[in-house]
């Protein structure tokens, strides 16, 4: 598949006629071409065909970026540099969206493109009728250049001036062209792609070295589909470590299955309410903005039909109780399964928040009882992060086999082959107990991370921190560290300059801490001060409210399956690993910190620090306060116990 609407050697696009160049970005286009678009394709050409003389190369029209479902205006490659060139034309000034636009598109192209990893990227951007110029050029340490903001009389001399800085061989355009993209969208962004019609084969990496997602959703569809024609009732399980891409892979489904006109329903139901209010609202905002150069659709209409294709899995289930009636749905994807309510948990709430006092079933039981209204047949697809259970009365996916095994027989299960019994607690058992109505699939499994893609290896390095494998913990940090860095300090200022000096383009970052964290407040870091994770997440950097001012601290409640680029995690003495000592497990109420004895709640807390060290793509940076002598909940000792671990693990 050509990645460029058009493409050609310079000497060639200088003496092809506009119109031509015109006709075939035309053809190429999707979409309705609006005419404010085909005026930008024609005073991009004119300009283009002046400031290109005498600059051998080729050029790249309309380049898809497939991460973000978007393209690139403009892709020259001369010599031994790539220029990234994004036109804002009949504009007058460098808006601050567009800079941050013009850059993220030239990390794209290298964090993604095999090609452009190493080669050197000058992101450019051109708004033709600005008066001033602005190109003071710096080379990152992963040969991005800092932006440089030029109009259309300027470009061919900034041009010529920064490819004199380039560094490395001439950049083989036959192997550049040919090379392939592997991209890892964050949810977010996913979820966006998707909604709006791409595929996921285009949003997914297809390397070897990971379980194609595409894979795994042909893997469940063929399933939906024996369902259908056999007219029987399927659960499945789809496991993965930490940001395999198991979210995705529901994303996926829920979108393309969907088809109201067919009376075909699908929907991703998911208990975490930070994370269906971001991705509805992302939706929606997304979908508004793209409707507003064709057919405007209002935000109000926006958000009702996001919420039919993501909903809150308690809205789902109080909808059971209010109807005898079968769900409308026939394949509901349930997202982050493991945390679903147990019996005892269930009972209580639905007894006291809801007034049912005869409830008498697990959250999983009800769900599959829901599901198992309809008379012909159904899916239930599970997916399941092992290790990510984190608050009381969160079941694991035992509950969910435990229900199918005794209460519906008639059920059929489908399995991965290959798991680990972090990710399905007695998986033997289960096999057993299921005999002749379960199936198996390997391709159930995701068994690489997606979401750290500069290093595959960094859930595996931060499960050995957790469980105190020093060697191992040692091991994998010198496989990591020079693609994906990890700071220690002891200075919130120090953690904060960091990711603002790591950070580029839209690159988002924050402040996480858990729940417990209870004494951060002394620096500022209020783990019960009330966010709104929507703004959090994805307001931008003029907004007090987003990650990226610093001010609010995310907790492992709010960022449980989503992602930052780079993140500080405030690391508190309720949680205090040592090199000589037990782990401590800790809960601060009142005036002091309470030794934590339940293994379960031990286990959730371990879980915690998990989710929080896992959610940066590309670095983060530990805070660990040094303690106050005068004051009895913060003894700097504790504080320099972990501190040292840590140092000792990290080789600082």
């Amino acid at each position: 598949m050509k990645r460029a609407y058009y493409s050609n050697d310079i000497s060639r696009f200088l003496v092809d006629a506009p119109s031509s160049i015109l006709g075939l970005l035309s053809k190429a286009h999707d979409f309705t071409l609006e005419e404010q678009q085909k005026n930008a394709w024609v005073k991009q050409i004119e300009i283009l065909q002046t400031s290109l003389q005498g600059i051998p190369g080729h050029v790249y029209f309309e380049y898809s970026i497939p991460r973000v479902g978007k393209r690139v205006d403009l892709i020259v490659i001369s010599g031994n540099a790539l220029f990234s060139i994004e036109f804002k034309v009949g504009s007058s000034q460098f808006d601050s969206y567009a800079a941050d636009q013009a850059m993220d598109y030239a990390l794209d192209l290298k964090n993604f493109h095999e090609g452009s990893h190493q080669i050197d990227i000058f992101p450019v951007l051109v708004a033709t009728e600005a008066t001033h110029t602005e190109a003071l050029p710096s080379r990152f340490d992963d040969g991005v250049w800092s932006l440089t903001r030029t109009n259309s009389q300027n470009l061919s001399t900034h041009l010529q001036a920064l490819k004199t800085n380039a560094k490395g061989p001439e950049i083989d355009l036959l192997k550049w062209d040919a090379s392939g993209y592997k991209p890892t969208p964050t949810i977010v962004e996913a979820a966006k792609a998707l909604y709006s019609g791409h595929q996921v084969e285009e949003i997914s990496r297809s390397d070897a070295g990971a379980t194609n997602l595409s894979i795994t959703s042909a893997a469940l569809k063929k399933i939906i589909d024996e369902s259908i024609s056999q007219k029987k009732k399927t659960i499945c399980l789809v496991t993965g470590v930490p940001g395999a891409g198991k979210t995705l892979v529901g994303l996926d489904l829920a979108t393309s299955w969907n088809n109201p006109v067919a009376n075909q329903h699908a929907v991703l139901l998911s208990g975490n309410g930070p994370l269906v209010e971001i991705l509805q609202e992302a939706l929606a905002k997304d979908e508004a903005n793209r409707s507003k150069a064709s057919s405007p659709v209002k935000l109000s209409a926006a958000r009702a039909k996001a919420k039919s294709f993501i909903q809150n899995i308690h809205h789902f289930r109080d909808e059971g109780l209010r109807t005898d009636a079968p769900p409308p749905e026939k394949v509901v994807i349930f997202d982050e399964a493991q945390r679903a309510w147990n019996k005892t948990q269930t009972t209580k709430f639905m007894k006291t928040k809801k007034g049912v006092a005869d409830f008498d079933h697990s959250e999983p039981e009800y769900l599959i009882k829901l599901m198992d209204r309809h008379a012909d047949w159904a899916v239930i697809i599970c997916l399941v992060g092992g290790g990510q259970e984190i608050n009381t009365g969160e079941a694991g996916i035992s509950e969910w086999l435990d229900a199918i095994h005794n209460k519906f027989p008639h059920w059929q299960v489908c399995l991965p082959s290959t798991t680990s019994s972090a990710d399905i607690p007695n998986i033997e058992k289960f096999v057993q107990a299921f005999s002749s109505r379960h199936h198996v699939d390997k391709n159930l499994h995701l068994t690489a991370s997606v979401r750290s893609f500069r290093s595959e290896r960094v859930s595996d390095f931060m499960s050995a921190l957790l469980d105190k494998d020093i060697d191992k913990a040692k091991a994998l940090y010198s496989e990591i560290k020079e693609k994906y860095p990890i700071k220690l300090t002891r200075s919130l200022e120090e953690a904060k300059l960091w990711l603002k000096e790591k950070s580029r383009g839209n690159e988002r970052y924050g402040i996480l801490a858990s729940s417990g964290a209870g004494r951060l407040k002394a620096h500022g870091l209020d783990v019960k001060s009330r966010i709104e994770p929507v703004n959090w997440f994805l307001n931008d950097k003029k907004d007090v409210r987003s990650s990226f001012f610093m001010e609010d601290v995310a907790t492992e409640f709010h960022v449980q399956g989503l992602e930052l680029d780079w993140t500080c995690v405030a690391w508190d003495i309720d949680f205090i690993l040592s090199l000589k000592k037990e782990t401590k497990f800790r809960s601060f109420a009142g005036t002091k910190w309470n030794n934590i004895k339940s293994s379960t709640d031990q286990s959730y807390l371990k879980n915690k620090y998990r989710v929080l060290l896992t959610r940066a793509r590309q670095g983060l940076v530990l805070f660990v306060p040094k303690g106050d002598p005068h004051d009895g909940t913060r003894p700097p000792g504790d504080y320099e116990e972990l501190f040292s671990y840590l140092q000792y693990i990290l080789n600082d």
